[in-house]
């Protein structure tokens, strides 16, 4: 299984990712990561702080960017190369959130795409932005 190659991706091109975060997916996070913040883990310490409860951790929101570029744009084979991140607003447990990557710069001569990068919740409202630089997989010889 192959993504798509630069000369199959345009400027413009979209894909996404949606899921809704779990409690299940904070604990597993904060024990593979080793982040237990009070802020994602204790209800009480958490409601003291400017978000008045706890939040998931931004960059276990921010790894479903991954899910986009890894599996849909450009897909499987794509090499991750870095990535800017805003974070804007929290995200919750039960939140659901969609994670879009565009493309918004490409060089074929250098086999590299720049994609726009954000995350929404389900009202609409950005929760992170940024953007990805990947080198997207090369086509079987």
């Amino acid at each position: 299984m192959i993504g798509k190659t630069i000369d199959q991706i345009q400027i413009g091109d979209k894909a996404s990712f949606t899921k809704t975060m779990s409690e299940t997916d904070v604990y597993l996070f904060g024990g593979i990561s080793g982040d237990l913040n009070p802020a994602h883990f204790n209800q009480v310490e958490s409601e003291k702080t400017m978000f008045k409860g706890r939040i998931c951790h931004g960059m276990l929101v921010s790894s479903l960017i991954s899910t986009v570029l890894g599996m849909y744009l450009p897909g499987p084979g794509t090499i991750y190369m870095g990535q800017e991140l805003r974070f804007t607003a929290p995200v919750r447990m039960g939140d659901t959130v969609t994670a879009t990557a565009e493309v918004i710069e490409r060089n074929e001569e250098k086999n590299r795409l720049v994609l726009k990068t954000t995350v929404t919740n389900q009202d609409g409202k950005v929760v992170i932005d940024g953007k990805a630089k990947v080198m997207p997989p090369r086509a079987a010889k």
